[in-house]
């Protein structure tokens, strides 16, 4: 059965008990991370995630929040002798700065490296990043400060679905993208430019007529992030959680 874990939670201020904020869909062909940030194989290793499992990375945006740990990913995949291909799917904007932030590292120097293949995706609502047995997921542009993507993974076998907004303002692209999802995942760092309050996205979750929301992407330390929960209910009606470190969900 294809789950999804929380491998972080936090905005970009990260604390010790809370990643910034990244995850992966883990299936019997595929193992899809969804941005990587800091130091990948310690996170995964705590989740129970083989690095060796991983078969794509999909990157929202180039924000360090959400790519600083791509470096370390690929080096310690290189030095741990991956042989298997990996699949990096992003924007154009974003694979070309990933590409260009490699190169300062000299990677095309580094012996017997695997293969990597870019999957460049347009700026198109329900853009197919990849399909397998297990997971269809698609990707829609959203409204961020830098060119960002939204995500949909359908489960096929289990007629579920879930959908991410990753950081974003209040737009229709992630209305659309949710749409009767059995949960969205929704940052919720604020009403401020490029973000998303906690009732905002509680409206979100309303107008997309899902059954559940988690709220990401919030602040950590020593912020009670619960009050964001109350925030979300006054505008869904729907259950409401906040997304927490090494959380699963089945689907």
């Amino acid at each position: 059965m294809p789950k999804l874990t929380i491998l972080g939670s936090a905005n970009a201020i990260p604390d010790l008990n809370h990643e910034n904020t990244h995850m992966a869909f883990v299936g019997q062909e595929r193992c899809v991370l969804v941005d990587c940030v800091n130091n990948p194989i310690v996170r995964l290793k705590q989740a129970g995630i083989d690095i060796h499992e991983l078969t794509d990375l999909v990157l929202t945006h180039f924000h360090p929040d959400h790519v600083s740990g791509v470096p370390s990913l690929l080096m310690n995949s290189w030095l741990l002798g991956r042989k298997a291909p990996l699949n990096i799917y992003g924007l154009d904007y974003t694979l070309d700065r990933i590409q260009k932030l490699m190169h300062f590292y000299d990677w095309e120097t580094w012996p017997n490296f695997f293969p990597v293949n870019f999957g460049s995706l347009p700026e198109e609502e329900m853009t197919p990043v990849l399909n397998s047995r297990e997971m269809h997921i698609f990707a829609s542009p959203v409204k961020h400060l830098v060119p960002t993507i939204g995500l949909r993974v359908d489960f096929p076998q289990s007629g579920r679905a879930a959908a991410y907004s990753c950081d974003t303002e209040p737009c229709p692209q992630v209305v659309r993208l949710a749409s009767g999802a059995d949960v969205l995942i929704h940052e919720a760092t604020g009403d401020t430019l490029g973000h998303t309050s906690a009732a905002q996205a509680g409206e979100i979750a309303r107008q997309a007529a899902v059954k559940k929301l988690l709220l990401i992407h919030y602040q950590s330390g020593d912020f009670d992030a619960r009050q964001l929960v109350d925030q979300a209910r006054r505008t869904f009606g729907g259950e409401v959680g906040l997304a927490e470190d090494f959380m699963q969900l089945e689907f």
